[in-house]
Protein backbone atom coordinates (compact mmCIF):
# COMPACT_ATOMS: atom_id res chain seq x y z
CA UNK A 1 0.00 0.00 0.00
CA UNK A 2 1.37 3.41 -0.94
CA UNK A 3 2.08 5.78 1.92
CA UNK A 4 0.16 9.05 2.06
CA UNK A 5 2.19 12.23 2.20
CA UNK A 6 0.77 14.12 5.23
CA UNK A 7 1.71 17.47 3.71
CA UNK A 8 -0.31 16.72 0.56
CA UNK A 9 -3.23 15.54 2.69
CA UNK A 10 -3.16 18.79 4.66
CA UNK A 11 -1.42 21.57 2.71
CA UNK A 12 -2.08 24.10 5.49
CA UNK A 13 0.20 22.13 7.81
CA UNK A 14 2.96 22.18 5.20
CA UNK A 15 2.50 25.92 4.69
CA UNK A 16 2.63 26.54 8.44
CA UNK A 17 5.82 24.51 8.70
CA UNK A 18 7.44 26.56 5.94
CA UNK A 19 6.31 29.84 7.45
CA UNK A 20 7.63 28.87 10.89
CA UNK A 21 11.03 28.13 9.41
CA UNK A 22 11.12 31.51 7.70
CA UNK A 23 10.13 33.54 10.77
CA UNK A 24 12.54 31.64 13.01
CA UNK A 25 15.37 32.24 10.53
CA UNK A 26 14.74 35.99 10.59
CA UNK A 27 14.64 36.00 14.39
CA UNK A 28 17.91 34.11 14.57
CA UNK A 29 19.66 36.99 12.79
CA UNK A 30 18.67 39.58 15.39
CA UNK A 31 21.52 40.96 17.46
CA UNK A 32 21.34 40.91 21.26
CA UNK A 33 21.09 44.71 21.28
CA UNK A 34 18.21 44.65 18.79
CA UNK A 35 16.32 42.07 20.85
CA UNK A 36 16.87 43.91 24.14
CA UNK A 37 15.82 47.22 22.62
CA UNK A 38 12.64 45.67 21.24
CA UNK A 39 11.84 44.04 24.60
CA UNK A 40 12.00 47.37 26.42
CA UNK A 41 9.67 49.04 23.92
CA UNK A 42 7.29 46.06 23.91
CA UNK A 43 6.97 46.28 27.68
CA UNK A 44 6.08 49.97 27.46
CA UNK A 45 3.51 49.36 24.74
CA UNK A 46 1.94 46.37 26.49
CA UNK A 47 1.67 48.14 29.86
CA UNK A 48 -0.43 50.82 28.17
CA UNK A 49 -3.06 48.26 27.15
CA UNK A 50 -6.29 48.73 29.14
CA UNK A 51 -6.64 44.93 29.16
CA UNK A 52 -3.41 44.64 31.15
CA UNK A 53 -3.81 47.82 33.18
CA UNK A 54 -7.08 46.57 34.61
CA UNK A 55 -6.12 42.91 34.94
CA UNK A 56 -5.88 41.33 38.39
CA UNK A 57 -4.34 38.15 36.94
CA UNK A 58 -2.30 37.83 33.74
CA UNK A 59 -1.16 34.50 32.31
CA UNK A 60 2.13 35.13 30.51
CA UNK A 61 5.33 33.27 29.59
CA UNK A 62 9.08 33.70 29.84
CA UNK A 63 10.60 34.46 26.45
CA UNK A 64 13.52 32.32 25.31
CA UNK A 65 16.18 32.81 22.67
CA UNK A 66 15.24 35.37 20.03
CA UNK A 67 11.55 35.55 20.99
CA UNK A 68 10.21 39.06 21.60
CA UNK A 69 11.33 39.62 25.18
CA UNK A 70 8.86 39.41 28.06
CA UNK A 71 11.09 39.69 31.14
CA UNK A 72 10.76 43.49 31.50
CA UNK A 73 6.99 43.19 31.13
CA UNK A 74 6.75 40.40 33.72
CA UNK A 75 8.72 42.46 36.22
CA UNK A 76 6.62 45.57 35.60
CA UNK A 77 3.35 43.67 36.02
CA UNK A 78 4.61 42.02 39.20
CA UNK A 79 5.83 45.36 40.59
CA UNK A 80 2.42 46.98 40.21
CA UNK A 81 0.70 44.14 42.04
CA UNK A 82 -0.68 42.11 39.16
CA UNK A 83 -0.78 38.37 39.80
CA UNK A 84 1.32 36.82 37.02
CA UNK A 85 0.96 33.14 36.10
CA UNK A 86 3.69 31.39 34.11
CA UNK A 87 3.50 28.03 32.34
CA UNK A 88 5.13 24.77 33.34
CA UNK A 89 5.48 22.37 30.40
CA UNK A 90 4.12 18.89 31.07
CA UNK A 91 5.28 15.67 29.44
CA UNK A 92 2.28 15.60 27.07
CA UNK A 93 2.88 19.25 26.01
CA UNK A 94 -0.02 20.52 28.11
CA UNK A 95 0.68 23.37 30.54
CA UNK A 96 0.50 23.60 34.30
CA UNK A 97 0.92 27.03 35.92
CA UNK A 98 2.79 28.69 38.75
CA UNK A 99 3.01 32.22 40.15
CA UNK A 100 5.79 34.64 39.23
CA UNK A 101 7.30 36.25 42.31
CA UNK A 102 10.26 38.01 40.73
CA UNK A 103 13.47 36.91 39.09
CA UNK A 104 14.44 34.58 41.92
CA UNK A 105 11.26 32.55 41.48
CA UNK A 106 12.38 31.08 38.13
CA UNK A 107 14.35 27.89 37.52
CA UNK A 108 15.95 26.49 34.39
CA UNK A 109 14.33 23.27 33.24
CA UNK A 110 15.65 21.05 30.46
CA UNK A 111 12.78 19.03 29.01
CA UNK A 112 13.83 15.90 27.07
CA UNK A 113 14.13 16.68 23.38
CA UNK A 114 13.19 20.35 23.82
CA UNK A 115 14.92 23.65 24.49
CA UNK A 116 15.73 24.74 28.02
CA UNK A 117 12.93 26.79 29.58
CA UNK A 118 12.63 29.13 32.53
CA UNK A 119 9.69 28.04 34.67
CA UNK A 120 8.25 29.12 38.03
CA UNK A 121 9.84 27.20 40.91
CA UNK A 122 6.93 27.53 43.33
CA UNK A 123 3.76 25.52 43.86
CA UNK A 124 1.97 24.08 40.85
CA UNK A 125 -1.52 25.51 40.52
CA UNK A 126 -2.94 23.06 37.97
CA UNK A 127 -3.77 23.43 34.26
CA UNK A 128 -7.10 25.10 35.05
CA UNK A 129 -5.42 28.03 36.83
CA UNK A 130 -5.25 29.83 33.48
CA UNK A 131 -9.05 30.16 33.51
CA UNK A 132 -8.66 32.74 36.31
CA UNK A 133 -6.70 35.12 34.07
CA UNK A 134 -8.17 38.40 32.89
CA UNK A 135 -5.61 38.51 30.07
CA UNK A 136 -3.47 35.82 28.45
CA UNK A 137 -0.21 36.61 26.64
CA UNK A 138 0.31 34.04 23.89
CA UNK A 139 3.66 33.28 22.28
CA UNK A 140 3.65 33.25 18.50
CA UNK A 141 5.63 33.68 15.32
CA UNK A 142 3.15 35.80 13.36
CA UNK A 143 -0.38 37.14 13.31
CA UNK A 144 -2.44 38.11 10.30
CA UNK A 145 -4.99 40.80 9.50
CA UNK A 146 -7.79 38.69 10.99
CA UNK A 147 -5.93 38.19 14.26
CA UNK A 148 -5.09 34.56 13.48
CA UNK A 149 -1.88 33.53 15.24
CA UNK A 150 0.86 31.27 13.93
CA UNK A 151 2.32 29.34 16.86
CA UNK A 152 5.35 27.10 17.05
CA UNK A 153 3.29 23.98 16.37
CA UNK A 154 3.62 22.17 19.70
CA UNK A 155 -0.08 22.46 20.50
CA UNK A 156 0.36 23.64 24.10
CA UNK A 157 -1.56 26.85 23.62
CA UNK A 158 -4.23 25.17 21.50
CA UNK A 159 -4.99 23.22 24.68
CA UNK A 160 -4.98 26.40 26.74
CA UNK A 161 -7.44 28.09 24.39
CA UNK A 162 -9.69 25.02 24.37
CA UNK A 163 -9.59 24.92 28.19
CA UNK A 164 -10.60 28.58 28.37
CA UNK A 165 -13.50 27.95 25.99
CA UNK A 166 -14.74 24.93 27.96
CA UNK A 167 -14.66 26.95 31.16
CA UNK A 168 -16.60 29.83 29.60
CA UNK A 169 -13.67 32.13 30.32
CA UNK A 170 -13.14 35.10 28.03
CA UNK A 171 -9.80 36.76 28.80
CA UNK A 172 -8.14 39.24 26.49
CA UNK A 173 -5.79 37.32 24.17
CA UNK A 174 -2.64 39.28 23.34
CA UNK A 175 0.45 38.31 21.33
CA UNK A 176 3.82 40.09 21.36
CA UNK A 177 5.67 40.19 18.03
CA UNK A 178 8.26 42.05 16.01
CA UNK A 179 6.92 44.48 13.41
CA UNK A 180 7.71 42.24 10.43
CA UNK A 181 5.65 39.39 11.93
CA UNK A 182 2.29 41.11 11.37
CA UNK A 183 1.39 39.76 7.94
CA UNK A 184 -1.51 39.64 5.50
CA UNK A 185 -2.41 35.98 6.00
CA UNK A 186 -1.46 32.82 7.85
CA UNK A 187 -3.20 29.46 7.36
CA UNK A 188 -5.88 28.73 9.95
CA UNK A 189 -7.35 25.41 11.00
CA UNK A 190 -10.78 24.84 12.52
CA UNK A 191 -9.45 24.91 16.10
CA UNK A 192 -7.45 28.14 15.67
CA UNK A 193 -8.77 31.17 17.53
CA UNK A 194 -8.05 34.83 16.73
CA UNK A 195 -6.30 37.02 19.28
CA UNK A 196 -7.75 40.33 20.41
CA UNK A 197 -4.58 42.40 20.01
CA UNK A 198 -0.98 42.27 18.86
CA UNK A 199 1.74 44.42 20.41
CA UNK A 200 4.83 45.27 18.34
CA UNK A 201 7.57 47.84 18.94
CA UNK A 202 5.77 50.25 16.61
CA UNK A 203 2.40 50.02 18.31
CA UNK A 204 -0.76 48.06 19.09
CA UNK A 205 -3.24 46.61 16.64
CA UNK A 206 -6.64 45.27 17.66
CA UNK A 207 -8.83 42.72 15.90
CA UNK A 208 -12.57 42.13 15.81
Amino acid sequence: MAETDPDKADPDKATKRTLRGGFLAVRSRLTRDDAQGAAAVLAERALELPELAGARTVAAYVSVGSEPGTRALLDALHARGTRVLLPVLLADNDLDWGAYDGDGSLERVQHPGKIELLEPSGARLGPDAVTEADAVLLPGLAVDERGMRLGRGGGSYDRVLARLERAGADPALVVLLYDTEVVAHVPAEAHDKPVHAVVTPSGVRRFG
